[in-house]
């Protein structure tokens, strides 16, 4: 039987250490092989961009990108690998199985444990939500820059502009590259950006106000512009955005 291909994501080597001995002791009745390692979610995003797993082990207290929040992107993933948490604080370990997740694991992990989660896995179990455990969603945005993977904070977006196959991100330190539509993300972050253009949409919490620019030629009515709070940057609203703009503006 083709063994199974895991990554190991945790900010402990010495935990990463105990997941391979405990792998290895099930080898003659589970076939599995650890293609990588990673120390945070950030990283495992990277080794996921590189090769194809089918599991991915992962804590949930993690610096940069924790397990919670990496579940959420490798969700999104074209073919997304099975997820099973391992941590050592049970707290999150009712709302797992309350959500039929894959399967989570507490610190020590028993190689018992392991196995029967990693046959769930082999069985094609795949029923998982993680909307109780995230239920704000993604909190951070990952973009790809020069074969890396860089993690833009969700609260520091100013607008995403789409652009030809490509979503800009603007924040009030620069421009990055998305490969999301921008559809994709009205659906998901509707509650905190608005739609000011067929092509953009604007957070709500960095509007400063509006005002009236200067017609374009050949034209009486001047569009109205949004002025946002970190940036000199003017965001045009098209004349069939701007009644519903106005409005979330004040508050309607």
């Amino acid at each position: 039987m083709t063994p199974l291909r895991i990554l190991l994501v945790d900010d402990e080597k010495p935990a990463r250490v105990r997941l391979r001995q405990l792998l290895d002791d099930l080898a003659a009745r589970l076939a599995t092989r650890v293609v990588d390692e990673a120390a945070d979610g950030v990283e495992a995003l990277e080794k996921l961009a590189e090769r194809m797993v089918d599991v991915v082990l992962v804590d949930i207290r993690m610096p940069r990108l924790d397990g919670l929040q990496l579940a959420l992107h490798i969700a999104r993933l074209p073919q997304p690998p099975a997820v099973i948490f391992v941590t050592a604080y049970d707290k999150y370990a009712v709302q797992a199985f309350e959500l039929a997740a894959v399967d989570y694991l507490l610190k020590p992990v028993r190689a018992e444990r392991l196995e029967e989660a990693l046959r769930k896995i082999r069985r094609g179990f795949s029923d998982v939500s993680l909307h109780s455990l995230a239920p704000q969603g993604r909190l951070q945005l990952r973009c790809s820059e020069r074969g890396r993977v860089s993690m833009i904070p969700l609260d520091e977006v100013l607008y995403f502009k789409a652009e030809l196959k490509y979503v800009t991100v603007r924040t009030a330190r620069g421009e990055h590259l998305l490969e999301e539509s921008l559809t994709q993300l009205e659906s998901e972050f509707g509650a905190r950006f608005l739609r000011v253009h067929r092509n953009c949409l604007v957070a709500r919490n960095a509007i400063a106000g509006y005002e009236r620019g200067t017609p374009k030629e050949g034209e009486t009515e001047a569009q109205w512009l949004l002025l946002l709070q970190g940036s000199t940057e003017k965001i045009p609203v098209s004349r069939r955005q701007w009644a519903q703009v106005k409005a979330a503006i004040k508050g309607e």
